[in-house]
């Protein structure tokens, strides 16, 4: 007996148990040594910080939906749920005037109150998970932007300072998202109504006979999993000090995946929350690490898409080996050959992981010690015209013998609030910042100038932060020349459309703003239709189909940049319909069509040369160098007649 003992004794045995029952933790270990050997920047007290408070909105959403999985369903409306609590706190206090101590309950009942309807919609109405709270994903951003007509909403002071630290140091969105963990966790392991859902998940008709009100229960974790989404919410907004009707877009994504990497099944009965923690935790340190390693955001959802996968596999793995360690002889070697399985299968994805990271980061451009380090940040690199301005960018450091670190925040404020602290702990000289949003941008740039480090602001301005300079076309004048072009070429009278751009967007209200300034002083001219169409060629296609169908003759189309324009000829071609159609960006197939006949005209904007120009302010602000604040990139119309000079 005592040869036995010493046999299964030993430390090897005992770290390998604790790896195959502690997997995500194991991955969360494996990433932060690995991160920390390929950046020195990694593992640093702010750094990590950061990790921290990149992680809390994803975890508070997700343990949110962790109560969700584990009765067996889903919720993907908690990004929108989000959205909508932030806005109903900041419409109340800010623009209705409610007290915040008011306006604070209210926009957590109003993410209650959507996860109750998502509940009677499952429960009573006997709709499955997933289309109910796709309806609600839908109803909560349409409620979102009406509620915000479109546009960002700012914070009253006492909530925003939630998104501040502590002394200085301890960020008080990480203190939120360890507050909402201890009270999953004591919910789920402390509580009936936690056992209940374990129940439910596991068989919801054994959970039935066994006297657990399996509807009220329903209705119970949907209206939790909507609580938490709303002090989600909360926590997005006061990091950016304004509620963003389009924020926490595919955020519900993120949620579930951090559910799954942490342990939980998708089938139900299965889930803590420490695992849901260590799963948002894994997002967080990928997306950083990343970032910091300077890979491209479109590998960065690569690499993020693997590792969600190899959890998914490994999980099954483990399932599938069972747990076997208990029992006779027999089961004793049944249950040492599935450990065996699941450590290979956790030492696989571990590997792999690893050497996607290894390979991404080696295809990274190194630093350059010649001059100032850059970084800059795109609001989207999924549009010509940005793609030109970081063409524009890349080749002034080049030419300047600079390191450019360039990152895409996709639309996401949120996101672009990371990529610029990770600039502030990795110690970049200067930065170039294209706001998503321009009040968002605050907060994040707040801590640039802190650290002393030069800001340009690019095409948009920076709201409530310091900007050594401001290079930027006239997006409201460029609207004014578009009316004026478009005016006079149908003889000022007539019916005209507007597709307008992504509701919120500062591009779009601004270019709006002008375009309705000029339009205004045409009396002879009627606004028939303005419709919303995401600066999307796809979307602008469908709207302008749509408005033609809805309002007959159309003589003239302004759309507020290139790409909706070209769908909008291409609606009014399949129409056998002309008009006249004027963009906006002056991108090259902008120009193109210009020289086809396809459309009159673009108001050109020379994204390469405002890439360009923000670039070498940027290396002249971090050398000491005076800039001037407001410089202007200029602005023309661009017609048949002058579309070689731009071709």
């Amino acid at each position: 007996m005592p040869t036995d003992t010493a046999k299964s004794g030993g430390t090897w045995p005992v770290v390998r148990r604790f790896l195959l029952d502690n997997g995500a933790l194991t991955a969360l270990t494996v990433l932060v040594v690995f991160m920390s050997l390929l950046s020195d920047d990694f593992l640093t007290a702010q750094n990590l910080l950061n990790v921290g408070v990149q992680a809390a909105v994803i975890a508070v959403l997700a343990f949110g939906v962790t109560f969700v999985i584990i009765s067996g369903g889903i919720d993907l409306s908690v990004g929108s749920v989000a959205a909508l609590s932030a806005t109903m706190l900041a419409w109340l206090a800010t623009v209705e005037g409610v007290p915040v101590h008011l306006a604070v309950p209210l926009a957590a009942a109003t993410g209650t109150a959507a996860g109750l309807v998502n509940g009677a919609l499952i429960a009573y109405g006997k709709l499955p998970p997933f289309i109910a709270t796709l309806a609600m994903l839908s109803i909560g951003r349409g409620l979102s932007l009406v509620l915000s007509e479109g546009s960002p909403i700012a914070l009253p002071d006492p909530v925003a300072r939630l998104g501040d630290s502590l002394g200085g140091w301890l960020p008080v969105p990480v203190l939120i998202m360890v507050l909402m963990g201890l009270i999953t966790a004591v919910i789920l392991r402390r509580t009936f109504a936690g056992r209940a859902m374990y129940a439910i998940g596991g068989n919801e008709e054994a959970a039935r006979l066994s006297g657990i009100r399996v509807k009220r229960h329903k209705l119970g974790v949907y209206a939790l999993s909507g609580l938490f989404a709303a002090v989600a919410g909360v926590i997005l907004a006061s990091r950016l000090a304004s509620a963003q009707p389009q924020a926490a877009q595919g955020y519900e994504l993120d949620a579930i995946a951090a559910v799954v990497i942490g342990g939980a099944s998708l089938a139900g009965g299965v889930g803590t929350a420490s695992g849901t923690l260590i799963g948002a935790l894994i997002l967080a340190v990928l997306r950083n690490g990343l970032n910091l390693l300077s890979v491209s955001a479109f590998w960065q959802q690569v690499v993020i898409g693997v590792v969600i996968a190899l959890a998914v596999l490994f999980d099954t793995v483990r399932r599938r080996s069972g747990s076997g360690g208990a029992g006779s002889g027999v089961g004793t070697a049944g249950g040492s050959g599935g450990r065996g399985k699941r450590l290979a299968a956790l030492g696989g994805a571990a590997a792999v992981t690893a050497l996607i990271v290894g390979a991404l980061s080696f295809l990274t451009p190194g630093s350059s010690p010649e001059g100032p380090r850059v970084g800059m940040s795109v609001s989207t690199l999924n549009n010509p015209f940005f793609l030109q301005m970081r063409d524009g960018a890349e080749e002034e450091a080049a030419d300047a013998g600079v390191d450019l670190v360039v990152t895409d925040a996709q639309d996401d404020p949120s996101q672009q609030a990371d990529q610029i602290e990770n600039f502030v702990s990795t110690g970049v000289d200067t930065m170039v910042i294209n706001p998503v949003d321009s009040d968002a941008a605050g907060p994040p740039v707040r801590g640039a100038n802190n650290a002393d480090i030069p800001v340009v602001a690019a095409d948009r301005g920076i709201n409530d932060a310091e900007a050594d300079a401001l290079v930027t076309s006239d997006n409201v004048e460029g609207g004014r020349l578009a009316a004026q072009v478009l005016a006079e070429e149908i003889g000022e009278e007539g019916r005209i459309a507007v597709l307008q751009g992504t509701p919120g967007a500062s591009a779009s209200r601004e270019r709006g703003e002008g375009f309705s300034e000029g339009i205004a002083e045409y009396g002879d001219i009627e606004v028939v239709a303005e419709q919303p169409a995401d600066f999307d060629r796809t979307r602008g296609l469908d709207v302008m189909t749509n408005m033609l169908q809805g309002n007959g003759d159309i003589d003239a189309v302004f759309a507020e940049n290139d790409e909706m324009a070209l769908g909008a000829s291409a609606a009014l071609s399949d129409a056998g319909d002309e008009a006249v159609v004027v963009g906006f960006d002056g991108t090259p197939e902008g120009f193109e069509a210009v020289e086809q006949g396809t459309l009159f005209a673009t108001i050109a904007q020379q994204p390469s040369e405002l890439g360009r120009v923000a670039v070498r302010n940027a290396i002249d602000a971090a050398r000491g160098e005076s800039v001037e604040e407001d410089v202007r990139v200029p602005v023309e119309v661009v017609t048949e007649d002058n579309v070689d000079d731009f071709s």
